[in-house]
């Protein structure tokens, strides 16, 4: 495979580089660039209120979801033309992270499942930084096991009425709409009695909660629902036919955060280089050194295998099982190179986030982190499952409650 832009390829680079350095909020540069390696978080700026500045920027000049179809708020442009975006994009992409969910995920399952009135109605407002959507799935007594929820929709005429809870729902207290997975009927074998949604998330019964973090944030919540009313044209997707849709969500979300995850590599190579220990720099221990090749290698791996999907999508292929790799190595890494960077730091890793510190302050909420990415968008568990059975051809695990009703699986508190 030709990694070097075509003719065409790098005049689309060349006007993309220099819209971004006429247009970015070059104040910004240095923080985001430091933000990397845990959450983003701006001093004296909210990222809800920058991140809508810059997508709504975006969007007026052509930059925003432009993979998408151009009646839906996109440009038309060719997977490999939005890996070029990006990568001239640069820090700045970190600004858009709320819209992140929206325009890697719930987009593109609504394009795929929805009407054609909610696609021009919502796609657009979406990428032009109007709208912001969350993705209501995991609950407190399924864990990993989506299929095994609780939250129930009842028809009732033209509406469907919702009531239970959802966590873990990331960007829920600032979201607009969501996509909403609901159990809609409890007679038949769990994956197919759900059916999708989407709602509006200032509908009257929506109850949020922001749950407090260790890393000092808010980004997850818990959200309620009482008596909540969805309209049946706000349904994606047949009645039952949830999961099939939601395959299609998580396809996208292994993908985007598998892409997206910084792993922690080129800043644990310059803090080794620059940290001294007892035996002199960090970077010529060799057991340090080893694992530093390791990362590197496997690094290497993420970007061809992200170069990988982005060739099946050039083609008009959906993201395969096969990006749930990207998502559990990159999840891993992450937590491995947090924990030995504040190994080498020692009681120094106590340190968080002022001047001289902030590096050790960067590690220290990679840490902190770290442990939610292996959890969002499937658990190490579950991607390892969908590998080995829909990658490798392996047999499947053993599941006793497959074929057995829905409301006839012994369980507690039900």
């Amino acid at each position: 495979m030709n990694f070097d832009d075509t003719p065409q390829e790098a005049a689309f680079r060349e006007t993309a580089r220099k819209w971004v350095e006429a247009n970015a909020p070059k104040e910004l540069h240095a923080e985001l660039s430091k933000s990397s390696l845990g959450r983003i978080r701006l001093a004296n700026h909210d990222i809800v209120d920058v991140g809508k500045a810059w997508q709504k920027k975006k969007f007026e000049a052509g930059w925003a979801c432009l993979h998408w179809p151009k009646e839906y708020g996109g440009r038309d442009a060719t997977p490999i033309e939005k890996v070029i975006w990006q990568q001239e994009e640069g820090v700045y992409g970190k600004l858009t992270q709320p819209f992140q969910i929206g325009e890697g995920m719930c987009g593109p399952t609504v394009m795929a499942w929805g009407s054609e009135d909610a696609k021009r109605r919502h796609l657009p407002k979406l990428a032009a930084g109007e709208e912001i959507w969350c993705q209501l799935f995991s609950e407190p007594s399924a864990g990993s096991d989506v299929a095994g929820l609780r939250t129930r929709a009842e028809k009732k005429g033209d509406n469907w009425v919702v009531n239970g809870q959802k966590i873990w729902t990331s960007g829920a207290h600032y979201s607009d709409f969501g996509l909403l997975i609901a159990r809609t009927d409890p007679n038949v074998p769990k994956h197919k009695g759900l059916t999708m949604f989407f709602l509006d998330m200032k509908s009257p019964g929506v109850e949020v909660l922001p749950i407090k973090q260790a890393n000092g944030m808010q980004e997850f919540n818990e959200v309620y629902f009482t008596d909540v009313v969805i309209p049946d044209s706000q349904r994606l997707g047949a009645v039952g036919e949830g999961w099939s849709v939601s395959l299609t969500t998580l396809m996208n979300e292994r993908m985007s955060i598998g892409a997206r995850l910084a792993t922690g590599v080129p800043e644990m190579f310059e803090f080794c280089s620059n940290l001294m220990l007892e035996d002199g720099l960090a970077i010529d221990d060799p057991a340090v050194r080893s694992k530093l090749a390791s990362w590197a290698v496997k690094s290497s791996g993420l970007k061809y295998t992200s170069y990988r999907a982005i060739s099946a999508l050039s083609k008009g292929e959906r993201p395969g099982p096969e990006n749930s790799i990207g998502k559990l190595v990159s999840g891993m890494m992450l937590q491995d190179i947090a924990t030995c960077a504040m190994d080498l730091q020692g009681a120094a890793g106590v340190l968080t986030g002022s001047d001289e510190e902030t590096v050790q302050g960067q590690f220290q909420q990679m840490l902190l982190s770290s442990p939610s990415m292996r959890i969002a968008g499937g658990t190490d568990e579950i991607l390892r499952n969908i590998i080995a059975e829909r990658v490798l051809g392996l047999p499947g695990d053993i599941r006793v409650d497959k074929d057995v009703p829905y409301n006839k699986i012994p369980t507690k508190g039900r």
